[in-house]
């Protein structure tokens, strides 16, 4: 049996899943990452503790793989984008712990290239907006903190970079490199060059020469290093792609128009807008779905990204202990019929598509004696739904033709959640039956580049939807949504 592996690095954990030539799941292991929060809107994470879940998950699914008779014939890597990490090649030594997609400390500088006026460069060349988001002002705050001022070879990266180069050896000859899908959300990268920017390397006060060398997202990138994994040395990596790309593969999105959702840490919503670079859509980002290489074409994207969602749930968990586990939140929102009037804005690290407001932060308002813990349960549900609303009501406005949404993610499980969603945005929501389709996007891609499956084609014919959610018009939503968007407009 011929399996390959898709290691998913991710913002919440860690996940390594094995699939057969089949594309079912043959084994699994997940570790959660720690999160850390210095202050109000700084969200980090630690470099090495991701490489150590990582090679913790490889090593546990290898050995069931090989119990189960199994042989690994290639790894793909898919990973949380943005999130920054400066180290020493040299030495292996970390400068300082990640700053994560979520931290927000880099807000005035973005502010402050805004005012200056190089919004719209910054747009035409990447494809994307001046916010905090993204890596390459994180990149200069590390600069500007000394981050590297003393390492022997100075590196910045995203974690794909960092993994890739932990396992294929690290300080002993570990492979130094990015892919396109990953690169275009540094705000470093041109989309029609598929390489990095001397004018916006200029702008960021980003050396290039720190950064990684871009190959196609599928490539012969390395062999895993027998003394970092003995279990899967010498096993090619074939295959890296950000996490929301990855997503989108796994749904079998080869074709323009393609949309899915991905319900995780937050909610993010892409479009697959074919080989050419697509115009600029207001409130969106134009980016990079993947780079097949000598398998077949580059192919754009249009995303649509809200910031927090599935870390709602667990921000009611852990901090407010309104619910003991997240599965308590679906039959404790069905309790009742409505939300009583009240609307949660997730906003905890400001507004993404299509409002990008940096320094909005999180609302729950319309509250009364009548409200109970079952109507802030359905309103934070809403919420979710209401969210992706707006990014598809802004695909929409860009002349997209939409047909369906597939979905996938830990919070796509709730039943309530893709009703709301099929009635909010008017379409019918397919969910996946593969929830963890990020993973299964990057184990496919890396089977693609071995030679496991012979097509695009033959991969779409392997994928299957779990369950459809017909649209069901409802103008109790649509009242919903307009109130919602009064409460976005406050936070």
């Amino acid at each position: 049996m011929d399996v390959v592996l898709a290691l998913d690095a991710g913002t919440t954990g860690v996940r390594t899943v094995a699939f057969s030539a089949a594309t079912n799941v043959v084994a699994s292991a997940y570790r959660e990452l720690t999160q850390h929060f210095p202050t109000p809107g700084e969200v980090e994470h630690d470099a090495g503790e991701i490489a150590t879940l990582a090679v913790d998950t490889l090593r546990e699914v290898a050995r069931d793989v090989h119990t189960q008779g199994g042989h690994v014939v290639a790894l793909g890597i898919t990973n949380q984008r943005e999130t920054t990490v400066a180290f020493d090649r040299e030495r292996g030594e970390l400068a300082h712990r990640a700053l994560v997609w979520q931290d927000r400390r880099t807000t005035q500088r973005c502010d402050a290239l805004r005012a200056a006026g190089h919004e719209p460069i910054v747009r035409a060349t990447t494809g994307l907006v001046l916010d905090p988001y993204f890596s390459a002002t994180k990149m200069t705050w590390l600069l500007d903190h000394g981050a590297v001022a003393s390492a022997q070879a100075p590196a910045l990266c995203t974690i794909d970079t960092w993994l890739l180069w932990w396992l294929t050896g690290n300080v002993d000859g570990g492979v130094f490199a990015t892919e396109p899908s990953n690169a275009a959300r540094t705000l470093l990268m041109g989309l029609e060059t598929l390489d990095w920017s001397t004018a916006m390397g200029a702008l960021f006060e980003v050396p290039l020469d720190l950064l990684a060398p871009i190959r196609p997202s599928a490539s012969h990138f390395g062999v895993v290093d027998r003394a970092v994994l003995p279990e899967l040395a010498d096993v090619p990596i074939t295959a890296m792609l950000g996490d929301q790309q990855a997503a989108l593969f796994g749904q079998a999105g080869f074709s323009a128009g393609v949309v899915k959702a991905t319900y995780g840490t937050g909610s993010f919503v892409m479009a697959n807008a074919g080989p050419t670079v697509p115009d600029v859509a207001e409130g969106l980002l134009t980016t990079v779905a993947w780079d097949l290489g000598a398998f077949g074409p580059t192919t754009y994207a249009l995303e649509g990204s809200a910031f927090v969602a599935g870390a709602a749930i667990q921000w009611l968990r852990d901090e407010l202990a309104f619910i003991a586990v997240a599965d308590e939140l679906e039959p404790l929102a069905r309790r009742v019929d409505d939300a009583a009037g009240v609307q949660v804005v997730p906003a905890f690290t400001g507004l993404g598509s299509p409002f990008w407001r940096a320094e909005a932060r999180g609302a729950i308002v319309g509250l009364s004696q009548a409200v109970g813990r079952a109507h802030i349960a359905r309103a934070m549900v809403e919420a979710l739904a209401h969210q992706v609303r707006a990014m598809i009501d802004s695909f929409q406005s860009s002349g997209l033709t939409l047909t369906e949404l597939r979905a996938d993610g830990g919070a796509a499980t709730m039943d309530l959640l893709m009703e709301l969603q099929a009635a909010d945005c008017q379409l019918p929501v397919v969910r996946s039956a593969t929830l963890e389709a990020t993973a299964r996007g990057v184990g496919t891609l890396a089977g693609l580049s071995l030679g496991l499956w012979s097509s695009l084609e033959e991969l779409s014919t392997l994928w299957r939807a779990d369950r459809r959610f017909a649209p069901e018009s409802s103008a109790t939503i649509d009242d919903s949504y307009r109130s919602w968007r009064r409460a976005v407009d406050c936070a």
